[in-house]
C-alpha cells in the first residue's frame, strides 16, 4: 500500500503536460483583463487594457522611442553582463581552486553580496560620473556576485576522482581545469548566469531611472510622470520580452555547451 501511494505521487510530480496549456493560459488571462477593463471597472488610468497597450506600443515603434530606448538599453545591459560573468567566472574560479585566495578572497566575496548594489549607483556616479561608465559598472557589478559564487560553488562541489584520474593521466593543470573542473562545473556556472541576467535587467532599469535621458527604464520613468499608463506599460512589455530573449539566449547557450545535461532528462 505505502509502495501505490509513493508510485502515485513520483507519477504526479513527473507527470508532463503539453505547452499549448501554458500558451492557453496567457491567452486567457490576457482575455480576462480585456473583459474588466473594457466594462469599466477599473479606469484605465490605473490599468490600461491589453489592446490599448499594443496600440501604444505600435506608436513607439513607429515614432522610433522604442528603437533608441532600447539600443541604449542593449549597450549597457550587454557590456554590463559580459564584463560582470568574466570577471565573476574568473573570480569563482581561482577562490574555488586555491586554498589560499579561498582565504582571502571568498570573505570578502560574501561580506559585499549583501550590500543592496543600486544603494551604491550615487558613489558610482561621484567617481566616474552620470555617463555610461557608472551605470555599467553596476551592472556588472549585480552579474558579478552571483556568477562569482554559483562558480566557487560548481567548482568545490566537482568530484575529486575525477581529478584524481585527470592527474595520475599526467594531464597538465590547464588540461584539467578545462577538461575537468570547469566542465563539471558548467551546469551551476549557467544557473548563477541565468540568475545574474534577471539582476542586471532590475539594476539596468534602476540605473536608468535614476541617471538617464534614453533607454528602457527612462522611457518608463518619463511616462509614468506624465501618468500615460498605457505608454509605460509598453515600456514593460519590451522590458519583460527583453528579459525573456536573453534568458531563451543564456538556455540555448547551455544545451550547446552542456549538451549532456539536456541529454539527461
Amino acid at each position: 500500500m505505502a509502495e501505490y501511494k509513493i508510485h502515485n505521487r513520483m507519477t504526479h510530480w513527473q507527470k508532463s503536460y503539453p505547452t499549448w496549456i501554458s500558451f492557453a493560459a496567457i491567452a486567457l488571462l490576457l482575455a480576462v483583463w480585456e473583459i474588466v477593463c473594457s466594462s469599466g471597472l477599473i479606469s484605465s488610468l490605473f490599468l490600461p487594457a491589453p489592446s490599448a497597450i499594443l496600440a501604444a506600443l505600435g506608436k513607439l515603434i513607429a515614432g522610433g522611442e522604442i528603437s533608441r530606448s532600447l539600443a541604449a538599453s542593449l549597450y549597457r545591459i550587454l557590456l554590463g553582463f559580459a564584463l560582470g560573468s568574466i570577471i565573476g567566472l574568473l573570480v569563482g574560479l581561482v577562490t574555488g581552486t586555491s586554498a589560499l585566495m579561498d582565504r582571502i578572497g571568498t570573505p570578502i566575496v560574501n561580506a559585499l553580496y549583501p550590500i543592496p548594489k543600486i544603494a551604491l549607483l550615487p558613489l558610482f556616479i561621484l567617481w566616474l560620473g552620470i555617463g555610461e561608465l557608472s551605470k555599467v559598472t553596476i551592472i556588472a557589478l549585480g552579474v558579478f556576485f552571483p556568477v562569482a559564487m554559483n562558480t566557487y560553488s560548481g567548482v568545490k562541489n566537482v568530484d575529486t576522482l575525477l581529478i584524481k584520474v585527470a592527474v595520475s593521466f599526467n594531464a597538465s593543470w590547464w588540461l584539467t581545469m578545462k577538461s575537468v573542473v570547469l566542465l563539471s562545473a558548467l551546469p551551476v556556472i549557467f544557473a548563477g548566469l541565468r540568475l545574474a541576467a534577471g539582476t542586471s535587467l532590475l539594476l539596468l532599469v534602476a540605473a536608468e531611472m535614476i541617471a538617464a535621458q534614453e533607454g528602457i527604464g527612462a522611457l518608463i520613468l518619463h511616462y509614468g510622470d506624465l501618468m500615460i499608463t498605457d505608454r509605460l506599460m509598453a515600456g514593460v512589455i519590451v522590458l519583460s520580452l527583453l528579459g525573456l530573449i536573453f534568458n531563451l539566449g543564456l538556455q540555448w547557450l547551455e544545451h550547446k555547451i552542456v549538451p549532456w545535461k539536456t541529454q539527461s532528462k
